[in-house]
């Protein structure tokens, strides 16, 4: 059975105070705004529309919570670099999202979601910078991975690798894609082992 088969939409937080007291582990999904990341969810939950998607990016603006069933949650995180959003949302997002990612000890690992076209923006290596205090481990999808040839897939694939093997100890890559349903396996995979260890 699919690690993510039982999830479903468990709570919405605006606020650290908030936060679910639950005994289990988290892992958190977050990436720029539009590079797929609500898409990426429901892709791995085999759920519609589990995760809310939208044409407008910058929607998710609370910390979303998924239970898995089984003490353990995904929690999808609002997206960044969106920049039509009023300054003091802004500041706001910012703030929650930094004490969550800085100091949820239940956090067991961050999946970063990135456009496969446009890999590795300012936003994203920031992201990654400023989570690697943390010592927890990132797992990168690169998703949209449909959208280009195998070859520049793979290119891309190898330049990602290559930065995180020259900047970061604990981080993983992989290509992924919603649409058509690659790289589920080799997700779920590392998520379920972040949530057992």
């Amino acid at each position: 059975m699919s690690l993510f088969s039982q999830a479903a939409f468990f709570t919405t937080v605006n606020h650290i105070k908030d936060l679910p007291q639950h005994g289990g582990k988290e892992v958190a999904f977050v990436g720029r705004s539009n590079a797929g990341k609500s898409s990426a969810i429901n892709t791995l939950a085999n759920h519609v529309r589990l995760a809310y998607t939208s044409k407008t990016p910058g929607r998710t603006q609370h910390l979303n919570y998924f239970t898995l069933g089984n003490g353990n949650f995904i929690v999808d995180l609002p997206g960044y670099g969106y920049a039509k959003v009023p300054p003091e949302s802004k500041r706001h997002w910012e703030s929650l999202l930094g004490e969550y990612l800085q100091t949820r000890e239940e956090l067991a690992g961050l999946v970063v979601i990135m456009d496969a076209r446009h890999p590795l923006t300012p936003l994203d290596e920031n992201m990654l910078d400023w989570f690697a205090p943390t010592g927890k481990p990132v797992h990168i999808l690169l998703t949209k991975s449909d959208k280009l040839s195998r070859q520049q897939a793979t290119l891309t694939l190898n330049r990602v690798k290559l930065y995180l093997a020259e900047h970061f100890s604990q981080r993983s890559v992989q290509l992924f894609s919603s649409l058509k349903k690659i790289g589920m396996e080799e997700a779920e995979a590392v998520i379920a082992g972040w949530l057992k260890s």
